[in-house]
């Protein structure tokens, strides 16, 4: 239904298109409910102090205690960077705490070779406009 406007609301930003490009609005006129932190995205880049004589007797420690958190559920996926040397993982915990201390757990983060962005994640709360959506407003008169 292109000639029908589509309301599309993304990160508390609301969108509007009809056949024309969309334009932002400042403030999102609908409060959205809290979302809890169901995952941590990790994005990890090697240090400045990470060289190949400092990493190869490193390797075969972080891949054995990687794996050991893959089992145990606390790494969910992974991923290797296309851009640069790193890795990424989408991280089954609650907190960027605990991601951070499992992290800096592995070999390499105890030697300081890598470090991650931490990027708490949760629900598309934005959805639950589809559930409950918001009273449309009164006509003026």
């Amino acid at each position: 239904m292109r000639s029908a406007v589509m309301l599309t609301l993304f990160s508390g930003v609301f969108l509007a298109a009809a056949g024309e490009p969309a334009v932002a609005q400042s403030a999102s006129p609908v409060a959205l409910p809290a979302a809890p932190t169901v995952k941590v995205l990790a994005v990890g880049h090697l240090t400045a102090a990470a060289n190949p004589g400092a990493m190869r007797p490193v390797m075969p420690s972080e891949v054995r205690e990687t794996v050991k958190l893959y089992l145990g559920g606390k790494i969910d996926q992974w991923y290797v960077r296309q851009d640069k040397p790193g890795v990424v993982f989408l991280m089954n915990v609650t907190t960027v705490a605990e991601a951070h201390a499992l992290l800096e757990s592995l070999p390499l983060g105890v030697r300081k070779l890598m470090e991650f962005d931490l990027v708490p994640l949760g629900p598309l709360t934005p959805l639950s406009l589809l559930v409950n959506p918001p009273a449309a407003p009164a006509e003026v008169k």
